[in-house]
C-alpha cells in the first residue's frame, strides 16, 4: 500500500510540474506586431524565462501565432512543454553538414559557438550532435527594437579565440499587405572565416487541421525525393507534394525526405502550401539560391525546409530574405 501511495504522490508531482512548465512558457515574455492586416505574436529571446532556450535553433523571430482574416498559420505541434525543446513558428538554425563553428577545436570542457543561442560548452564527445541540448555558457547579449508592425533582434556573440558576429533579424508586416519579411544580416566581427549554412524549419499549424489530403505543397520546379519509400504518408507529382490520407498521430507518423530538382537560381527557393478545405494558404520566396532542400512533416505540422550557403570573411556581411504572403482562396466544395 505504501509503494501504491508514493507511485500516486510521485505521479500528481510530475502532474503538478508539469503543469507548471505549461504555465511558465505561456507566460513567457512576447511581443505583438499589427499591420492592420496581419497580426503575430512573437516570443522574445530571454535566458531565464524565455519560451525557447535550447541550443539547436536561433531565438529569435519565433512566432507563437500569426492570424490572417480569421485564419492561423503558426502554433504549438506537440505536446512539450519543456523549453529546451519546445519550438514553434519559422525558426532557423546554423549548421553546415552538422558541423558547428569551434566545435571540432575545443577541447572537452571549452565552448563553442551556436549562432543566434550563445557559447555553449562541449562535452566528451566527438562530433556535434544537433538533437542534443547543450550548456549555455554564455547566451551573450540580445538587443531588441519594437514598432507597430515590425520588431528586431541584435545578437552580439565573441568567443574570445577568433569567431564573432552581429546577428540581426528583422521582422516586418508590410504596411498594406498581407506579407512578413524576414530581413537577415550576419557581420563576420572577428578574424576567422564563418562558413555556415543557415535552414528554415517553418512549422506551419494552419489552421490546427491534420495533415492530409485537405494540403498540398509546391514548389516551382520537379520534384525528386532523395528518400526511396516514402511509406505511403506522402506522394510526389511534378513540382507537388500531396498527402494521400491523415497522417498518422504521434512522432511515429511523420515522415522526412531531401528533395531535389532545383537549379542555382534564386526563383527555385520558394513555396506554397494551401489547404484546399480552409482556402488558407501561404506562399514564402528567399532571395538566395538553395543548398539544399528537405521536407518534414507530421500529422499537425507541414515543414518545407530550404537551406542558404555562407562563406563570410572577417569584416564581411552577408544579408538575405525571407518574403512570406498569405492568402486565402476559395475553399473547395
Amino acid at each position: 500500500m505504501r509503494n501504491l501511495y508514493l507511485l500516486y504522490i510521485t505521479a500528481i508531482s510530475v502532474a503538478l510540474s508539469t503543469l507548471s512548465s505549461a504555465a511558465d512558457l505561456r507566460h513567457a515574455p512576447q511581443a505583438v506586431i499589427s499591420n492592420g492586416f496581419v497580426t503575430a505574436k512573437v516570443w522574445l529571446p530571454d535566458p531565464a524565462k524565455g519560451f525557447y532556450r535550447g541550443t539547436r535553433f536561433d531565438w529569435s523571430g519565433v512566432i507563437s501565432s500569426l492570424r490572417y482574416q480569421g485564419h492561423e498559420y503558426f502554433g504549438s505541434w506537440k505536446d512539450s512543454v519543456e523549453p529546451h525543446n519546445e519550438i514553434v513558428g519559422p525558426v532557423e538554425s546554423f549548421t553546415a553538414n552538422n558541423k558547428v563553428l569551434g566545435y571540432k577545436e575545443a577541447k572537452v570542457g571549452e565552448t563553442f559557438v551556436r549562432i543566434g543561442v550563445g557559447l555553449c560548452e562541449k562535452p566528451d564527445e566527438e562530433k556535434y550532435q544537433w538533437q542534443r541540448v547543450y550548456k549555455i555558457v554564455d547566451p551573450s547579449k540580445w538587443t531588441i527594437k519594437q514598432d507597430n508592425n515590425w520588431i528586431e533582434f541584435t545578437h552580439n556573440l565573441s568567443d574570445g579565440k577568433g569567431y564573432a558576429y552581429r546577428y540581426t533579424k528583422r521582422l516586418t508586416l508590410t504596411q498594406g499587405k498581407a506579407e512578413l519579411v524576414l530581413s537577415h544580416s550576419l557581420t563576420n566581427m572577428g578574424e576567422r572565416q564563418i562558413d555556415t549554412e543557415v535552414f528554415n524549419h517553418n512549422f506551419f499549424v494552419i489552421d490546427g487541421r491534420p495533415s492530409g489530403p485537405e494540403f498540398e505543397v509546391s514548389f516551382p520546379f520537379p520534384l525528386t525525393a532523395t528518400r526511396a519509400d516514402l511509406k505511403g504518408r506522402i506522394a510526389i507529382k511534378d513540382n507537388t507534394i500531396h498527402y494521400p490520407k491523415v497522417m498518422t498521430k504521434g512522432m511515429d507518423g511523420m515522415i522526412g525526405t531531401g528533395l531535389t530538382g532545383f537549379s542555382t537560381k534564386a526563383a527555385d527557393n520558394a513555396f506554397q502550401i494551401v489547404n484546399k478545405k480552409t482556402g488558407a494558404g501561404v506562399r514564402a520566396k528567399i532571395d538566395q539560391p538553395l543548398s539544399k532542400l528537405f521536407f518534414w512533416t507530421m500529422e499537425n505540422t507541414i515543414c518545407p525546409e530550404p537551406f542558404i550557403y555562407m562563406q563570410i570573411k572577417p569584416g564581411a556581411t552577408h544579408r538575405w530574405n525571407t518574403e512570406y504572403t498569405f492568402f486565402v482562396q476559395p475553399a473547395a466544395q
